[in-house]
Parts: structure tokens; sequence; C-alpha cells
């Protein structure tokens, strides 16, 4: 069978290596590192929008993908915006923000979405788990502060192979998986 090629629509390196460590050897994927505004709303309005807004500039089949990490006890937040939230606090004061809080639950939410000239399909992955105090020094985004539910683990301690087999990424990207194995079957 020939690989199914296909846009990695993000700048960002190191999610690109997850999703075609996870996707695995029948995808072509190339990192296409195209810049999209982000918008305000919900993780499926603003997937919408990142997808057509790359899917105008590469003219190709691609994905793009939304992370979301949703405190209980702060009613979801910061959910779409936890990049904005990592940027100008960082992950300790993340921590730190729910110090006075007993419910320290939260969900690690990863929308992706799928565009070509005739398609657009959305599949979610979620993973329940809770907030801890950082353990190691250096981490990516809130990987050291995310503790899989029933693991004992952070996403940081698991290491990036045990990491890809349990993420919210893993979820949302296995879905996809099926689904373009799917497509390119007919």
């Amino acid at each position: 069978m020939e690989k199914i090629r296909i846009n990695f629509c993000s700048s960002n390196k190191h999610k690109y290596r997850e999703v075609a460590a996870i996707l695995g050897d029948q995808f072509d994927l190339i990192h296409r590192p195209v810049e999209v505004p982000e918008i305000q709303g919900e993780a499926r309005e603003i997937l919408m929008r990142k997808l057509a807004d790359a899917y105008a500039v590469v003219k190709e089949p691609c994905i793009v993908e939304d992370v979301s990490l949703c405190f209980n006890a702060f009613n979801g937040l910061p959910g779409p915006y936890i990049k904005d939230f990592l940027t100008k606090m960082g992950s300790n004061a993340l921590y730190k923000a729910l110090e006075n809080f007993k419910d320290k639950t939260a969900s690690a939410i990863c929308t992706i979405g799928y565009a070509d000239e005739n398609v657009i399909e959305i599949f979610q992955g979620i993973v329940k788990g809770k907030i801890v105090e950082p353990r190691e020094k250096e981490a990516f985004g809130w990987d050291g502060i995310f503790e899989v539910e029933g693991t004992g683990k952070t996403y940081n301690e698991m290491g990036e192979e045990e990491k890809n087999k349990v993420s919210h990424r893993f979820h949302a990207v296995n879905k996809l998986k099926k689904y373009l194995m799917e497509l390119h079957k007919k």
C-alpha cells in the first residue's frame, strides 16, 4: 500500500514528532509550519477556523490540532487558552494557581481536524488526570504537571514512547488514523 501523504500544519515541531510517531509508517507526514490566527471560542470552533486557514494555504490534505487543559476547579479553564496561560505564567504558576483548591482534577483534550477538497472531519481524545507539583525542571508545555489518572506519572515522567500510547493526542490521532486508513481503502 502506498503511503498516505498528509500535511501537518503547525509551527510546533514537538507536536509534529508526536503525531508522526503515533501515525506510524503508513503515512508520509509533511511538517508545514503554517501560522494561523488563534481565535477565541470553544475548542471545536477554534479548530474549524485553524483548519480552514491552513487548508487555504496548503491546498492539499492537511491536519491541524488544538489542545485544551481543563481544570475542574476553574470550570474548564484554561481550556483552549492553555498556550497563552503557559506563555504568561509557566507551568509552575499554573500548579500554584490550584494550591488553595481541593479539586486538582483536570482533563487533557486534543481536538484534531482533517481537511481535503471534499471533506472536513474532527476527532477528539480526552485523558483524565490531575495537576501536580512539577517534579522535573524541563518539560514540554504542561507535561510536567499533568499526572495521568491511574498511572501515578506525569506525561514527562512517562517519556515519549509511553506517553504516545496513552495521551490525549494519541486518542485523537488514533481515531484520525483509523478514519484515513478506511478512507484510502476506497
